[in-house]
């Protein structure tokens, strides 16, 4: 099982643009499973959770700064930005604009733990960020999305707190319990096991999300291609957003790094969940078309910060 998950994660960079084809190329097929899209979503965000304890939650309240300023990037900054990008390069299309919005609204996911620890950034800073980001999206993802385009589009707040706080929040505490109250053993094995099945979840969710919007995706006409552009232009944003004001801060190569991932990635699979669950299909295009980039621009930004540290080396 560790050999297959180590597998997965070398090829999840190519893998998750080839669900976005997958399922394109398979939607009569694939979109039959939408009503597992949920569960299979709770069981990934268990298992991602194994790792993380509530003593890492202690790492947020010694030094703050740092998570701060993760969170004014991802909840504040970002998603004004595709506010006000939207209206501009969209004027009128409000369910674009709001596929916008929400894309940079969803809290940071699980998958930046990964490339922080192979970058040796700040490990309790991102699992900190990360839960705390996770905890409290139920009431921050509806208020960012009722406070920039509730007046144009009707939310179902109460059905959206409800989906996240039983895909997010009740299988992320219960991974934490599990950490917490078992032995080190135990949480091994189980996530040692898990973990393969949890990429296989997100493939499998991928597909199944991206079969559902279809229909808008197959007809690749200049809007489309005008949402793609814009898409990548945000999710790169969200990286060098996040780096240049960790330089900014004066902050250690360790804090940077975490920052700079928990900045620029998001738990954008839990935003399509989201998007084709309580909106019209049209929010859900630029949501889905994220997941085209978000791995790979892990995997860019990982070899930038590579090279810029060894240019600093040098110099």
């Amino acid at each position: 099982m560790n050999h297959l998950n180590r597998v997965l994660a070398r090829y999840m960079p190519f893998l998750t643009p080839l669900s976005v084809v997958a399922g394109i190329l398979f939607a009569d097929f694939l979109h039959h499973g939408e009503s597992m899209v949920p569960w299979i979503f709770a069981i990934m965000t268990f298992a991602g959770s194994l790792s993380a304890n509530f003593s890492s939650l202690l790492h947020a309240v010694k030094k703050p700064g740092p998570m701060l300023l993760a969170f004014a990037v991802l909840h504040f900054i970002m998603p004004l930005l595709a506010f006000g990008l939207g209206h501009l390069f969209f004027p009128g299309d409000l369910y674009t604009i709001t596929g916008f919005v929400l894309l940079t609204a969803i809290p940071t996911g699980i998958t930046a733990f990964v490339w922080v620890a192979m970058q040796e950034g700040d490990i309790g800073l991102t699992l900190s960020t990360i839960l705390i980001g996770t905890l409290i999206s139920p009431i921050l993802v509806p208020l960012v999305l009722h406070v920039l385009v509730g007046g144009d589009v009707q939310l179902e707040v109460l059905p959206m707190m409800q989906g996240l706080l039983w895909m997010i929040v009740i299988p992320s505490i219960t991974g934490m319990l599990v950490n917490q109250l078992c032995s080190n053993r135990l949480t091994s094995t189980l996530s040692t096991n898990l973990a393969p099945f949890s990429k296989m979840g997100l493939i499998a969710v991928v597909s199944i999300n991206a079969s559902v919007v279809a229909p808008q995706l197959k007809g690749m006409d200049l809007t489309v291609m005008g949402i793609v552009l814009l898409v990548f232009c945000l999710s790169a944003g969200g990286y060098l957003l996040s780096w240049f004001l960790g330089k900014l801060f004066r902050y250690g190569r360790r804090e940077i790094v975490s920052v700079t991932f928990i900045g620029g990635m998001r738990n954008i699979s839990a935003g399509v969940v989201l998007a084709v669950s309580f909106f019209p299909s049209p929010v859900a295009i630029p949501v889905v078309i994220g997941m085209l980039f978000q791995q790979v621009l892990a995997a860019v930004f990982s070899n930038l910060l590579k090279k810029y540290e060894q240019q600093q080396a040098a110099a």
